[in-house]
Parts: structure tokens; sequence; C-alpha cells
């Protein structure tokens, strides 16, 4: 096949050795086209028509293409399921080039290395990682191209090394090779289902073997060997698909587990902090509540708030201040919102304008937003919280970078560099000199025609033009016998000839020739802008930053008035205290019966470990997810929905919240509980907040409650653990724990009974519950009544023990009319103590005198069947 080959398609080939795992964009003309392999499956994953060169022949080669000037979303449509694209374009004008056009492979784009707007999100960071192992050490290092955020980090713990990995959404990890079948690589795969891997020679993770780029110098290698392995990893990656130099590039931060609240993958899934755990739709998030800002900056900065609580108090504060003062101050917030909105995102524009990829459009809406700073400074000189006027002193306006896109960029350039229109007139001299000898080239060409005509005297003469002649006269043959001598016949036609003169060819190739200088000058003035303007990006990344944090600030401010919350009072005690906390997403939702507020006190004293009982339905999950979501917002330095709230730091939020099969791992309900109890009982701390609900409920229920009780202890005692605990449970009997140890306290959901069927109140009382209400539920869900009465008969059968004269259960033989009357089995103590553990746990004080009569009947009508049977 190769002896048959086109030069286009053996120059195909060539790229395609080198650039083997991606699929070539070959630029042909105006379209990027794909062929072989790359087509067959380009076609199936973009649905595009799949043809071929010389079809029908031997040398049939498959074929698709898409036009250059709308390859962006295909691109994209690639990436994301998971491919690399090898841009290749034409690197010379193919009226210059001496045979086939040379061409090159001028950028590789992978999912985790995207630039172009079209292909990101705006108010998400889009990540590329490296992982690295060093002498027992994990390091990680991970970078936003679009943004030039560079982030390090490194742990000797494996299992909160993977929680860290899997916490960020990364799109793409670069691995070494020598890992490719290791446990380690198989444990991260389990953990980033939807990442890519991409596995590189050692090389690209050696430490000292040749001088690295100066960026990497902010890492020490010997200290931190792991560290920075990865991290010359991600940029040497980087560097080598973008061929260009990353001069966005020039901050290495660390990320230090002491600095931030950890929440796992786990944690943020059960909480739904970013996005819903049914759907994974953002609408029903907390970030979605919480995220009013303007600005795709400020939506960025205001999600790595929420993805990484702050631990140290003093910093918290300080965001706490800067909100309550925007939240005080109506009229500036308002102004600022309205100016924020003149403000594009700065951030990705400068790391374009540094790689050298911008045109001029993105200079222009750079233009537009430096010029709206000055407003936006004058608007804050007023605040006086610290972290207020750290933000007004960040904000470098760039005047003279605001003044050379204005004085050299068009207002409303082409979005194409090389066709020209993109240079403002009165920038160049000599561009200007261009631009008027083509336009006036022009208007003396079109103005010819008549000057022929009236000259020659020849009416139907025209002044015509084509790419193979240029420019030319065309005359009728009735009227060839007044052309005059000078007219130099070019083309004969069937009804015409067409004629040239020395004057229209100069001016032709005045007229040709300056519209071609005018465009290769436009091109080169652009690219000096863009470079003077790439020479500022720290400033711009400086004020970028000052940009996100105001912006975030100021959507927390109208968050917190908007929704009636408070500002927290955030120190570092062990003490959490609540008044009527709210949970910030079902609030905002239509509900009949309005939301209703709770209280919560939590320390590690006499109140370290909450037991919540209730029936389902009631509001437990919803209780305890609140208090987690509170103290997330108000260690992000957000304000909180309650009408009071303290909180005293919490290094790590754990969740066991419900359970499902993850049968993909070969793990049953049960197991994955347990696995996930296990992970909380290895790494929580004193300083943690535990939330478990439900545990022990995926095996039988002796084995469950063992373990949930087990688990109870071993988290309640200081000297084993001893954190802030709150555990939802259908399991009664665990409300005796309270009897055995200090710290734990029993609630409950309140709940009503009225006409054989229950209200819930959604309000948290203090005291157990000995009741789940599941047949009550039932019936409320619409299970059959016949079902529901049967139901009612088996669990006071089950409750009684009763057996018959064989010794058989009576369960079998139980008749209709023995039905609905309800109870509950109760696994470990005798009628009697149950009774006296009521009592114990009546709260006379909230007890109506009615209710009181029934249980003391209750109470009777148990002790009395207790001793017939």
């Amino acid at each position: 096949m190769g002896v048959n080959l086109t030069p286009a398609m053996r120059q195909f080939l060539e790229v395609k050795e080198k650039y083997r795992d991606c699929i070539i964009f070959f630029r042909m003309g105006d379209f990027y086209e794909m062929f072989f392999e790359d087509a067959v499956t380009a076609s199936k994953v973009l649905e595009i028509t799949l043809t071929s060169r010389n079809k029908g022949k031997e040398d049939s080669v498959p074929l698709c293409g898409v036009p250059f000037h709308s390859a962006a979303p295909y691109i994209s449509r690639l990436v994301e399921k998971g491919f690399k694209v090898a841009i290749c374009e034409q690197v010379e004008d193919p009226r210059e080039a001496k045979g086939i056009v040379k061409r090159e492979v001028v950028k590789v784009v992978t999912p985790g290395l995207l630039t172009e707007p079209e292909n990101l999100s705006a108010k998400e960071n889009h990540f590329l990682a490296a992982v690295a192992l060093h002498d027992g050490t994990h390091g990680l290092a991970f970078l936003d191209l679009s943004t030039g955020e560079f982030r390090v980090t490194e742990a000797a713990d494996r299992d909160l090394f993977l929680q860290e990995v899997s916490s960020l959404d990364f799109r793409e990890v670069l691995l070494s090779e020598e890992l490719k079948n290791s446990g380690f690589v198989r444990a991260l795969s389990a953990r980033i289902d939807f990442s890519i891997m991409n596995f590189l020679p050692p090389g690209y993770f050696a430490n000292g073997a040749e001088p690295g780029p100066a960026l990497l110098d902010q890492i020490d290698a010997s200290g931190s060997p792991a560290a920075f392995a990865a991290a010359r990893a991600v940029y040497l990656y980087a560097r080598e698909t973008q061929m260009t130099e990353l001069g966005h590039l020039n901050r290495v931060e660390w990320l230090r587990g002491g600095d931030f609240m950890a929440v796992d993958e786990k944690a943020k899934r059960n909480l739904e902090l970013f996005e819903t755990m049914r759907d994974g739709k953002r609408e029903g998030s907390l970030f979605k509540i919480i995220d009013d800002t303007i600005t795709a900056m400020g939506g960025r900065r205001l999600r790595w708030w929420l993805n990484y609580p702050l631990l140290d108090e003093a910093k918290i504060n300080e965001r706490l201040a800067a909100v309550s003062e925007l939240k005080r101050k109506h009229i500036l917030r308002a102004d600022l919102r309205g100016l924020l909105k003149r403000v594009y995102d700065v951030e990705r524009l400068g790391a374009r304008v540094s790689m050298g990829i911008a045109n001029a459009r993105d200079l222009v809406a750079l233009r537009d937003s430096l010029l709206a700073l000055p407003a936006v400074k004058e608007s804050i000189r007023e605040l006086e919280s610290p972290l207020g006027r750290k933000i007004l002193s960040s904000i470098d306006e760039l005047p003279e970078t605001a003044r050379l896109i204005s004085e050299a960029i068009a207002d409303d350039p082409l979005p194409t560099l090389r066709e020209g229109g993109i240079i403002r007139e009165g920038y160049d001299g000599e561009l200007d000199r261009l631009i008027s000898l083509s336009r006036d080239g022009k208007k003396y060409i079109a103005a010819l025609e008549e000057k022929e005509r009236r000259e020659t005297g020849i009416q139907p003469l025209k002044v015509g033009y084509n790419s193979v002649f240029g420019y030319y006269i065309e005359v009728t043959k009735l009227n060839s016998s007044l052309v005059p001598p000078h007219y130099v016949r070019k083309q004969t036609l069937v009804n015409a000839e067409r004629y040239i003169t020395q004057e229209l060819k100069e001016y032709e190739d005045a007229v040709l020739g300056a519209e071609t200088k005018r465009k290769e000058r436009e091109y080169d003035l652009f690219v000096k802008v863009r470079a003077q303007a790439a020479a500022e990006i720290r400033r711009i990344q400086k004020t970028a930053s000052a940009i996100a944090d105001l912006d975030s600030v100021q959507s927390l401010a109208e968050v917190a008035e908007m929704n009636n919350y408070c500002c927290p009072v955030v120190d570092d005690s062990d003490v959490i205290e609540i008044r009527d906390g709210r949970h910030p997403v079902i609030e905002k939702m239509k509900m009949a019966e309005g939301f209703v507020p709770n209280d919560l006190l939590l320390d590690r004293e006499a109140n370290r470990f909450l037991i919540i009982t209730g029936p389902n339905m009631a509001g437990k999950s919803t209780y305890i997810r609140q208090v987690a979501l509170i103290v997330v917002m108000a260690q992000m330095g957000s304000f909180v929905p309650a009408s009071q709230a303290r909180v005293g730091t919490v290094d790590r939020v754990f969740t066991r919240v419900g359970a499902a099969d993850n049968l993909a791992r070969g793990q049953s309900t049960f197991m994955v509980e347990m696995s996930e109890m296990a992970d909380i009982l290895k790494n929580a701390t004193g300083k943690s907040l535990i939330l478990l609900d439900e545990v022990g409920r995926g095996t039988s229920t002796f084995d469950g409650l063992s373990i949930a009780w087990a688990v109870a202890e071993h988290v309640h005692d200081k000297e084993k653990l001893g954190a802030r605990t709150m555990f939802a449970t259908h399991y009664h009997q665990l409300t005796d724990l309270a009897l055995t140890r200090e710290g734990i306290k029993n609630y409950s959901i309140a709940v009503r009974e009225w006409g054989g069927k229950i209200i819930f109140l959604r309000k948290i009382v203090e005291g157990g519950t000995s009741r789940s209400y599941g047949i009550q539920v039932a019936r409320l869900a619409g299970v059959p009544q016949e079902i529901i009465d049967r139901a009612s008969g088996i669990l006071r059968n089950l409750e009684s023990g009763e057996l018959d004269g064989m010794g058989m259960p009576k369960i079998a033989a139980l008749n209709k009319k023995d039905a609905g009357r309800e109870g509950q089995l109760n696994l470990f103590i005798s009628d009697e103590e149950f009774v006296i553990r009521e009592l114990r746990g009546l709260d006379l004080m909230r007890t109506a005198p009615l209710d009181a009569l029934n249980l003391i009947g209750e109470w009777k009508e148990k002790l009395e069947k207790g001793k017939k049977s």
C-alpha cells in the first residue's frame, strides 16, 4: 500500500509514527482531516461521515474531517472520551511551498491540558496530576494549565494520600511505567474511576538526573523528592504537549494537610457538597446554594474554599470579618456586583496571552477587564477588614497594558490572526500606508471601468478579476475593432476577449501586494503587543487572584443576606453549639410544612456522642448532615444557616451514610459499610467530626447491633478516640449506651400519633425512642391495607415472642382479627426493664396528661402480658 500513497499520506504516516497514542488532526486547506484508524475511530465518536480517498480502489484510505474554524467542539468531544488529539498544522504558505506543504504538530490536546474556553467549565478547575513514589513517600503535583495554578503535596500514609488524590476530580493522571502493574496503581484506579492514566518513561520522574526548569527550584528536591518528581513530570509533560514556554507557571504552592480540614470524596458525596448523590447534578448541592459569584475566577476560588475549609481560626475569622463587612454595606456590595460584571476571566486570559495562543478578541477582553479595575478599587476603598484591605492593595490596574491594547487593537477584531482586521488604524504608520494603498487601489480599479468606457467608447466594457489572471478588461467580440493598441490580449472567450494594460498591472501589483503585506504587518504587530502583555503575567495573575477573593467574599455576603445566615464564632475549642440550625439546601425546597430548625450541642465531654433515633422519613439524616454542612461552611469562612453558632474547629469530617452494593468491585452492602467504618476508625482523631447513619444495617440484626454497639463504645471512649459523633440509628437498643457512658446523650425526632397515623414534627428532643413506626411509614408510602394489617399482627407476635403448644411461632397461624396492634421486638432486656427504662427517659415537662395515661396503659398491658407468657 505504501507504494501507492500520495506524498500527503506519507507525510501523515510520518506524523502518526511519532504520535501513536493520538488522533491526528491533519490540516488540509480549510479542514482538519483524519485518516486510516484515526478516521474510523473519530467518525464513530464524533458521529460524522466516514468516507475514503480513492474509494473502491485497492489503495483506498478511510477519511473523515471537520472544518478548521469550528474544530474546538469536536476536539473537546474526543478529549472527553479520553483520547489525545495532536494538531498538525500547515507551517508554510502553500503558495510558496516547493512540493508538498510542510506540516508539523503544534500542540497535543489531552484530557488534563485544555486551554480553549469552549472546552472548559468556567467555574471549575481542570487539573492534570502526577503521582510519584520515593522510599515509601507519595508525591502529588497537579496543574491547571488554563489558569497557571500549580500545587504539590506529600504523604507517607497511603490511604490518606489516595483520599487526597481522589478528592479533586483530576482529568488525567501521570505515573511512571515502573508502577504499571503495582498494587498502588490498582488501589489508585479504584479511587479515580473516571480519570485517564498515562504511564510515562521513568525519566520524567527523575530526581536530579539533569537540570530541571527554574520553576522547580521552589521545591527542595532532596527534602521532598517524591513531590519534586511528581512536579517535574507534570511540568515536562505540559511543556512537551503544548510545545511552548509556560511563562504563566511561575509559582509552586504547597498543599499542607495541617492547613485544611480534610473532607474526603465519600464525605463530599454524602454531604452533596458539589453534586447530588442521586443524579450527579449541580442543582441541589451546597455549592449551588452558596455560589453567587459574578466572575469565573470567583467561582473557581469559592469552589476551592469549599473543597479545602481552613483549620487556622485566625484565617477563618479574617474571611468572616470580610464577609460580615460586605454584608453590612448593602450599597457598596450592590455597586461592586455591577462592576464585577465588566470583568472577564482575567486568570485564563492571562494564561492564554502568556502561552502565545490568545487572539485579538482575548486581548480586547483583557483590556476591558483592566479598564474596569479603577472603578472596582474605588468602590472598595472604604473596606476596613484586614482581608478587604489586602485585596485592595493587591489589585494592580496595569494602566500601561490597558493603554497599549487600547491603542493597538481594533475594538471589534476578527477572531483569526492572519486575515487582517485586528490592529487599530493610527497605531502604526507603515500599516496605515498599506491600508491606504489597498483601500485607494481598490477604489481606483473600481473607477477604471468607467474611465476606459469613456476613453474607448466601448460601453459594454467591464473590469473583472480572477485568481488565475488577476485583474483584466473584458470586451465583447462585437466591439473588438474599437480596442486601443496598448491593450494586450490575455484570454479569448466564446463571445469576448480579455485584455490587460501596463497601468492595470501596476495597480494590481500595488493593491494585491499591499493587501498581503498588510496582513503580515498586522500579524507581526499583534504578536509584539501580545508579547508585551505577556511580560506582565505575574501582575495579571496577582490581580486575578485578588478579584477572585473579592468575588468569593461578596458572594458569601450576598447569600448570607438572602438566606438569613448568621456569623459563626469559630475557635479552637471542642464545642459545636448551634441554635435554630437549618439544612442550607433542603430549606430552599418547596415544602408545605416549612423547614423546622433544630439545636445542637456537641463537645468532647458530656455531649460528645449523640444517639439519634426516630422513624424513617422523620429527618434524622437531614439533621446530622446539616450539622456537618454548618461546620464546613463556618471553616471555609462562610456565614451559616442558624440564628447562632459556635464551631470549635474540626480537623476531618467523616461520614458513614447509607449503603449500596459495589458489584463492580465485588463488595456487598455490608462490605462497603464496614470498609468505610474501618477507614474512619483508622484515620479519625479526637478533633474530628463523625457522622454515622445506620451502622450495621447491612447484616443480620444481632451481628449489626453488636457491631454498632462496639463501634459506639470505641468512638466515644477518650482513651481510644473520643471524637465528636452523631449516630443516627434504628437500633433503639443502643439508647442503653447512655446508661453506661457519661458522654453519650440520646435524642429523637418528635412524632405524634393521631387516629392510627403518625405526624412527623421534625423537632429534635432529648431522650430516645423505642419505636421505629415502620408500619406507619409503610402506610404513608401506599402499601396496601391488607399488608399493613398483616404486618401489624406479625410485629405484635414477634414482640411477645409467643409460641404455640407445639413450640412453633404463632406467626404462622396469625389471623387477620389479631392484626392491628403494634409493638417492637426488644432483644436484650426484660419487659420490666423496658418499662423502667422508658419511665426514666420520659420528659414529664413535655408530656401531655393524656399521653401519660396512654403510656401507663401500655406499660400495664405489657407487664400483664409478660406474666402470662
